[in-house]
């Protein structure tokens, strides 16, 4: 190339130059060759022709816009929560007839709720009650034990690890697979695009 000539033969006045500019040491730049033209004389066009092809893009704006908002309200479908058509096929088939019930089941039900309603509620109240009692005895135990040794509370007071001990091992349910090269990452999607 002619660049690697050039620059040996200024390599010693860049060196001299480089104290002197906080600029990049060489003193020009290539860059391509722009092949441009002189610009096409522009036609005139009848000012009714410019009309009609505004208006035309007008309306075929419009168009869309109606279409957008006429699909707005449609949402988009999901197949988990649409029911397959074997099962709407076979409806009648599934349909169970409505059995009547007395009004002495009703009333022995509405009463079956209310006391099994009363009982969760009661069982919530001693649960709190219960929390209640053990956060006050810890913290009347934490504060005598201030009075009586302050080293003693500062331990006290320190989460313990070994409470609730925590060991995990790897998947010993299968062998590991010899030679196995493990995706990087990459995926294939699959899902559907409602446009």
């Amino acid at each position: 190339m002619w660049i690697i000539p050039i620059l040996s033969r200024f390599s010693s006045q860049l060196g001299r130059t480089r104290a002197l500019h906080t600029s990049s040491g060489l003193l020009f730049r290539c860059t391509p060759t722009l092949c441009a033209e002189p610009l096409k004389k522009k036609k005139k066009l009848d000012p009714q022709i410019i009309k009609q092809r505004e208006e035309r893009r007008r309306k075929r704006l419009e168009k869309q816009i109606r279409r957008l908002e006429k699909n707005a309200r449609q949402l988009k479908p999901i197949e988990e929560l649409e029911t397959p058509m074997e099962l709407i096929d076979e409806q009648g088939k599934r349909r169970r007839a409505s059995s009547k019930l007395s009004p002495e089941l009703i009333e022995t039900r509405a009463l079956l709720e209310k006391q099994w309603a009363k009982f969760k509620m009661q069982e919530k109240l001693a649960d709190y009650q219960l929390f209640d009692r053990i956060v006050t005895a810890q913290t009347k135990a934490l504060n005598e034990l201030k009075l009586e040794s302050e080293d003693l509370y500062q331990q006290a007071i320190q989460p313990d690890s070994a409470l609730v001990p925590f060991g995990a091992e790897g998947p010993v349910a299968t062998p590991p697979i010899k030679n196995y090269e493990q995706p990087d990452g990459e995926y294939i999607d699959v899902s559907k695009k409602w446009e």
